[in-house]
């Protein structure tokens, strides 16, 4: 009785000598354990996931209470099971085992809670059995087997620890402050940073309870970022539910919809702090956002909160844990061969772990050899073999080793004409494989394929090689397909004007060619009355056709309708007007508008005319401009006011009259002008009145001029 009080003493004095604080004069070692264990994983069968287990411990500490091994990456709720193997159970009855499928998690321990001796465990823990339901496994499984106080989880890519301790209606703040206080054998804690996939499956979708974890975007709306341990600082996502994950782990878990920044009567400044969601809501282990004192009761109300050991400065190096690892191993390639004709062939396969078997039949039958390549006896027949992965006899794979027939290439037209330049479809056929065509008679790369093949655009005489291909077994040599180019007839296409009422002669332009005419025609050229478009295809003594078009346009004869005369203005009207038309006055130039500016008054001629010399049409027109001035003063020059062209109009007249109204002269066909003078008296240079009116259905001209002397 006083060894055990004694043993306990101790073994007190060892856990708050490492757990809590340093200021015990006894100084106990932690324990060590180190463990071997890469195996294979053949489906539904158990394995064993350790061996040549060693745990190191004080020699004032022998024992301890529990063990815990625990599946810390890859693990598959549902699947994966951890057990103690039965023999085992029925030899040891002191140690007894639970395993947690929400966790993952396995528990060697004593029933009556008795410590039990590190060598018994060393046994226990090499007896502790894998297997998985699936009948196709996959994957991975890494175990940590921990022999430190409490039931942590431990992750052996970062060796870190991680721990939920309960606290119901725990703020942030508070949790964050707690982590920090809390210690495992000397390591640091802070509120959890889940920097990774496998680090978040295991620290919260696999933890015995959900809570607070470091992250937070109080410091800024929308960026996150670990604000506790080694992590403090960095951030892993900006934006809420639509957000983008940053540098430089590029990882969030967020639950769906999350975060969201809920602001609530209850929780006015929104929603800030990082926290791992109760079970059944969305995705297991994922966070979501909440406000620092979390939500009433319910299920966003807090529960507690992950502490994470590990990597803080100053912390020791712990060797509390241990990591084997089991493989679902399967055949993960084969590579199959071919030969043309009888013989033997080389087959090639790669296993996730352990050796590769070869077999000749898809269950059971004959090892025929182990390793990744296997080299085939001599074969006349395609056979098929099979790799196994390891001794997994569900994991074998069918590799064929194929024996292919030398085919025959058969060719219609060895020799091609092409007219011009242009491609050209050649073809060929085989009883077996395919064809494939090149454009040299050996070597070379493959530049089609199938029985058809339409070449580029040719310039010159060209050739192509055809093979047939039979699963890489080819016909004894490529086969020369010969284009030949030759030059069609050199045609230009015209374009012709036909005037109206009257025909036009074609010509196809090349002599001594066969013809043949879009109208039927088959002659060198051809008259036709009617405008439209006309082809003739012109064709060699190679049997190279070219064709040419002409374009037939009808111009219509001009034809003058009526000219607009408004003073030294004139507008020439045509009966059809055409873009095609030239006008012109007297002996100027001809232009294509058909208006004219300052003509002196008098008689004068408009033209209009077809820019083609399809005819030709004029007019006689009369231009009545009254002078503004006239000089009497018989210099001969400007002595008498007249209107040219006035003589063309005998029904015209002129009344002239002075400032004051007084009729002074009057003209018209015998009397053209007028001199200056009432009475043979001259008259004082002013300015003078005149109304025009050229006969008795016209509107009156009024005006005035200035007699100067």
């Amino acid at each position: 009785m006083i060894n055990r009080t004694l043993h306990i003493v101790i073994l007190l004095l060892f856990f708050l000598n490492y757990s809590y604080s340093n200021n015990f004069s006894i100084y106990i070692d932690p324990p060590t354990i180190t463990a071997e264990g890469d195996a294979v994983y053949c489906p539904q069968t158990y394995v064993k996931i350790a061996k040549n287990v060693i745990i190191t411990h004080d020699p004032s500490e022998t024992s301890t209470d529990a063990v815990y091994i625990q599946i810390s990456s890859g693990y598959v709720n549902g699947q994966d099971i951890l057990q103690l193997n039965n023999t085992f159970d029925s030899t040891h009855p002191l140690i007894t085992s639970t395993f947690s499928p929400s966790e993952g998690k396995l528990k060697l321990f004593s029933s009556s809670g008795a410590l039990i001796p590190y060598e018994d465990f060393e046994e226990a823990i090499k007896s502790v059995e894998f297997y998985n339901s699936s009948p196709n496994p996959s994957g991975t499984r890494s175990f940590s087997i921990s022999i430190g106080i409490g039931n942590l989880s431990y992750l052996p890519r970062n060796g870190h620890y991680y721990e939920y301790v309960p606290a119901l209606g725990i703020k942030w703040t508070e949790a964050r402050d707690a982590a920090a206080l809390r210690t495992y054998y000397g390591l640091q804690g802070y509120l959890a940073t889940l920097t990774a996939q496998d680090e978040a499956q295991l620290a919260g979708a696999q933890a015995p309870g959900t809570g607070w974890i470091g992250g937070s975007d109080a410091e800024t709306e929308g960026t996150w970022k670990w604000v506790t341990g080694p992590e403090t600082g960095t951030t892993f996502w900006i934006g809420t539910a639509n957000g983008n994950t940053t540098a430089p782990d590029y990882f969030a878990n967020w639950n769906n919809n999350e975060p969201n920044n809920n602001i609530q009567p209850f929780k006015p400044t929104g929603e800030h702090y990082a926290h791992i969601t109760a079970p059944g809501i969305g995705k297991p282990g994922a966070w979501n956002d909440l406000s620092n004192d979390g939500d009433p009761p319910g299920n966003y109300h807090p529960k507690g909160y992950i502490v994470e050991y590990g990597g803080m400065p100053g912390d020791p190096v712990l060797q509390l844990s241990a990591s084997t690892t089991i493989t679902m191993t399967k055949i993960t390639s084969t590579t199959p061969a071919s030969r043309c004709q009888s013989g033997s062939l080389t087959l090639q396969a790669t296993a996730l772990k352990g050796e590769v078997n070869w077999y000749d039949s898809p269950t059971a039958g004959t090892l025929l050899y182990t390793g990744n390549s296997f080299t085939t006896p001599i074969l006349s027949s395609t056979t098929t073999y099979y790799a196994q992965a390891a001794d997994c006899s569900s994991s074998r794979v069918a590799v064929t080793a194929t024996i292919n027939d030398i085919p025959t290439l058969s060719i219609p037209k060895t020799t091609i004409p092409l007219c011009g330049t242009g491609t050209v479809t050649l073809n060929a056929t085989t009883d077996l494989g395919i064809v494939n065509w090149y454009n040299q008679p050996s070597g070379g790369t493959i530049i089609a394929s199938g029985n058809q093949f339409t070449t580029p655009v040719i310039t010159q005489n060209t050739t192509y090689y055809a093979e047939a291909n039979n699963n890489d077994c080819t016909s004894n040599n490529r086969t020369a397909i010969n284009i030949i180019v030759y030059t069609p007839p050199s045609v230009n296409d015209e374009e012709t004007i036909l005037c109206q009422g009257s025909s036009s002669e074609l010509n196809a332009g090349l002599s001594g060619m066969r013809y043949l005419w879009s109208t039927g025609e088959n002659t060198q050229k051809i008259t036709i009355t009617t405008p439209g478009m006309y082809t003739v295809t012109v064709t060699n003594e190679n049997n190279c056709s070219s064709t040419k078009t002409i374009i037939v346009t009808e111009h219509l004869l001009p034809e003058i309708d009526y000219i607009e005369v408004k003073e030294a203005s004139v507008l020439i009207f045509p009966k059809q007007p055409q873009a095609y038309f030239e006008y012109a006055i007297d002996e100027g130039n001809f232009q294509t508008s058909n208006a004219f500016f300052d003509i002196p008054s008098g008689l004068h001629t408009a033209y209009i005319r077809d820019i083609t010399a399809c005819g030709q049409d004029n007019k006689n027109f009369i231009v009545l401009i009254p002078p503004k001035f006239f000089t009497p003063n018989n210099d001969s020059y400007n002595d008498r006011w007249e209107i040219n062209g006035l003589i063309y109009y005998p029904k015209a007249s002129v009344h002239i009259f002075d400032r004051y109204g007084k009729l002074i002269s009057i003209l018209h066909a015998q009397n053209l002008s007028w001199d200056g003078t009432y009475h043979q008296t001259m008259l004082p240079a002013d300015d003078y009145w005149y109304v025009m009116k050229i006969d008795e259905n016209s509107p009156e001209i009024r005006g005035h001029f200035s007699l100067k002397r």
